[in-house]
């Protein structure tokens, strides 16, 4: 999974990368410090993991992981070339969602590019640019597509009515994702990798005080378009990732805070774009595997090996509580809770699965 981390200068963009892969990527207060992308790959940590590792003894712990793209700061007049725009854009096309970090904090030492905060001002001064690019390519598309559909051929008719209608969509000043579409129009739109049609979780970068009535403002826009949001301060956690597991879990406690940046990072990532994970133990290694949700237990066997899909015979399945409650497979199966599924069973969060296969 990759996420792409925009945003205007100066709003905690790349701070808030550093805080989230350790990296020390150059966080400046003036535009354009990033040009190039800086990429983090972060593990995702899960406590099942390490549960199961324990209990099976395994030799090996394999969480799932998410890469971090670091874009640099968009401006207004990226989708014509401003501030390097276009190559920018070119980034965000290659991501699976993108976290769009907003200024929800007051820092006279930070100088805003607007000159004030205004967190919804800035939110569609990049929305607007990323509509702009998409209208571009949906320009060339229609006239190429018109051209192919002269011949009467039922593909280019349809696909011709799908990109009008995105077109139309974007005219209204709303991304690509907000278009009423069905679900043969979803894979047309799909296919076409625009910017406004990637998933979106606004993060609202906060004070170490808390949240205020800018956060209040990004959720409302947001609502509009079913879209996710966090809150969290991007420099809060930047210093708590240069803890050590103990020291952050201290510092944890006396500020009474459940969970890291990451961890809502990441659930709000697997919420937006529909995602589970299922989990493997035994001696050799326990590990997280990600798959969409929906997924059923051959094409879940797939992302292991393509050989235990199609081979697959059946999936030995327990669910994660149970198997703790059990000690072992062993135990388990005796108590009649290791269950067998075939290749209609759907993957379940948290089920841990041995499966059996012959090729």
């Amino acid at each position: 999974m990759k996420l792409g981390v925009v945003g205007l200068p100066n709003v905690g963009k790349s701070t808030l990368f550093n805080a989230l892969t350790s990296n020390k990527a150059l966080a400046a207060n003036y535009p354009f410090c990033t040009i190039e992308p800086n990429v983090g790959i972060v593990a995702v940590k899960d406590e099942r993991v390490d549960t199961l590792a324990q209990m099976f003894n395994s030799k090996k712990i394999v969480y799932t992981a998410i890469e971090f793209v670091d874009i640099a700061g968009l401006v207004k007049g990226a989708s014509k070339g401003e501030g390097l725009g276009n190559k920018f854009l070119s980034h965000i096309r290659e991501v699976d969602a993108v976290v769009h970090v907003v200024r929800c904090f007051e820092d006279q030492n930070i100088t805003h590019v607007s000159g004030n905060i205004d967190p919804v001002r800035d939110i569609e001064i990049i929305n607007l640019e990323l509509i702009f690019a998409d209208m571009d390519t949906l320009t060339r598309r229609i006239e190429k597509t018109q051209t192919a559909a002269k011949s009467g051929d039922k593909k280019y008719l349809e696909e011709l009515a799908v990109l009008r209608k995105l077109y139309q969509t974007l005219e209204k000043g709303l991304p690509a994702r907000m278009a009423n579409l069905n679900e043969n129009e979803y894979d047309v739109a799909k296919s076409l990798f625009l910017l406004t049609f990637k998933p979106v979780i606004y993060c609202a970068n906060i004070n170490e005080g808390g949240e205020s009535a800018y956060v209040e403002s990004v959720r409302q826009y947001a609502a509009k378009e079913n879209s996710g949001v966090i809150a969290l301060c991007a420099a809060l956690e930047e210093e708590l990732s240069q803890l050590d597991d103990e020291e952050r879990e201290l510092f944890f406690a006396e500020l009474g805070i459940a969970e890291s940046g990451l961890d809502k990072l990441t659930k709000a990532c697997y919420d937006l774009l529909g995602l589970i994970s299922f989990l493997t133990a035994g001696e050799k290694e326990s590990r997280a595997w990600r798959i969409k949700k929906g997924t059923k237990a051959p094409q879940a066997a797939g992302v292991i090996h393509s050989d235990f899909e199609r081979g697959f015979i059946r999936a030995e399945v327990i669910d994660y509580p149970s198997l703790l409650e059990c000690g072992s497979f062993a135990a388990a199966k005796a108590k009649g809770k290791l269950r067998s599924e075939g290749k209609d069973y759907v993957i379940k969060d948290g089920d841990v699965v041995e499966f059996r296969f012959n090729v």
